[in-house]
């Protein structure tokens, strides 16, 4: 089918850092398929806009769908100032990472069996790079989160050069970025289709027993951490996606 091209309703200015361009503005509505628009224009809907930037190219087919192609070769795609962040990028990137760790903390509340993870909500989720530095966590318990990307560096310094695709490490170190012993992480990294590292997932909670002289651990009167419960270095709890219960 040959290419169709819509007439616009009116012009209007849109803002790049080079200045201001006087786009076409059409109507969703008018557009039948097979529409071309190329950029830069504006596509306008009651629920939504549509900015097609210099460089690319709209095209509507048969279901209403809308893809926006760039040119090939072309030089014109705005490009932000060397060296400083997108503040809408920025912002879209901050939603999409905090939106991750509190989708996290949401789907361990509800597989949990444990009443301090479903009922207390006695965990903590949060996304960490490559390096292990805290990238975003969601809004869960703060003594958690202020020190489990020093856990999270902990299972790289011990084994990154064995990591694997389906491999979960758990710890409950108070030497290495834990908090009691009562508190177990488990740390997930996370590999590209190129089959390299390129960030952790890692979720702590609380557990009611963890061993020691008494039931519940952390007695009060323990005089060394052995009294608390059971101190797990640095666990490789799954391998290769098959949970080693051995």
């Amino acid at each position: 089918m040959s290419s169709q091209h819509a007439e616009p309703v009116s012009r209007s200015g849109v803002y790049y850092p080079d200045g201001a361009v006087d786009a076409p503005v059409f109507q969703r509505n008018d557009l039948t398929p097979d529409t071309h628009i190329t950029g830069p224009a504006v596509i306008v809907d009651r629920q939504f806009t549509v900015i097609i930037d210099p460089g690319f190219e709209a095209e509507t087919d048969h279901a209403g769908i809308i893809t926006i192609t760039c040119h090939a070769g072309s030089g014109h795609v705005p490009q932000t100032e060397s060296g400083r962040a997108d503040p809408v990028l920025l912002e879209v990137f901050n939603n999409i990472f905090m939106g991750t760790a509190a989708e996290m903390g949401l789907t361990l509340k509800n597989t949990a069996y444990s009443v301090n993870m479903k009922e207390r909500l006695d965990f903590s989720c949060a996304v960490f790079d490559a390096s292990g530095n805290l990238v975003a966590n969601a809004p869960h318990i703060p003594v958690h989160l202020g020190s489990m990307a020093d856990t999270v560096k902990a299972v790289v310094e011990d084994g990154r050069n064995d990591m694997r695709p389906g491999d979960i490490y758990l710890t409950n170190d108070p030497y290495r970025g834990g908090s009691h012993l009562s508190d177990m992480t488990v740390i997930c990294p996370v590999f590209s289709g190129e089959g390299s590292l390129i960030f952790f997932t890692a979720a702590r909670g609380h557990h009611s027993d963890v061993g020691g002289t008494t039931p519940g651990s952390m007695p009060p009167t323990a005089s060394h951490i052995d009294e608390e419960g059971v101190l797990i270095e640095n666990f490789l709890l799954v391998r290769d996606g098959i949970f080693r219960s051995e």
